[in-house]
């Protein structure tokens, strides 16, 4: 053997060893990714749950003929008002309150930051109408536009955790 072949068969296998490990470092990192991609999404689909729950329950508390609820002039927005509840109701705001932050907190998109707090200021102007009618007599056009900010809201996230929209009304 003379010393070119052995220098070429350890150039070679040097080459492999590299070659390995590169690949395997480059594998390790796209499961990485991967991984820490699905735990993003498990979050926050966790939290966008949460919120849906927790304005569910916000809105069959307001919708409850025996619930006590005020309102305010809102003290920087011009016709708007801001309810307040009673401690029975106060659980259901605070639960609501802190699921939104925690949307607010792992949201990725701008416009499913947006859709939340459409979403928030709708079902609080339901709150609010609340405060001085009974469920019966709120105005008709507050329920439509409820459901039109539920349903951007539900598509900003579907979008954000990769799935694809929902033809129609939800």
């Amino acid at each position: 053997m003379d010393v070119a072949s052995i220098a070429i068969t350890a150039a070679v296998t040097l080459l492999g060893v590299a070659l390995g490990g590169w690949l395997t470092v480059w594998n390790q990192d796209r499961v990485w990714r991967r991984e820490y991609a699905r735990q993003w999404r498990d979050i926050r689909l966790s939290a966008y749950k949460d919120f849906l729950s927790a304005y569910r329950e916000y809105l069959a508390f307001v919708q409850d003929p025996s619930s006590k609820i005020t309102a305010i002039p809102h003290p920087r927005r011009q016709d708007e008002l801001m309810p307040f509840f009673d401690a029975d109701g106060r659980p259901y705001r605070e639960k609501l309150e802190s699921a939104r932050m925690g949307v607010t907190l792992v949201s990725q998109e701008p416009g499913t930051r947006d859709a939340v707090f459409l979403l928030m200021r709708r079902v609080r102007a339901i709150a609010a109408a609340r405060a001085s009618k009974p469920p019966t007599e709120m105005a008709d056009e507050l329920f439509p536009n409820l459901f039109a900010a539920h349903n951007a809201f539900v598509s900003a996230a579907r979008k954000e955790l990769g799935l694809p929209d929902i033809p129609g009304d939800l």
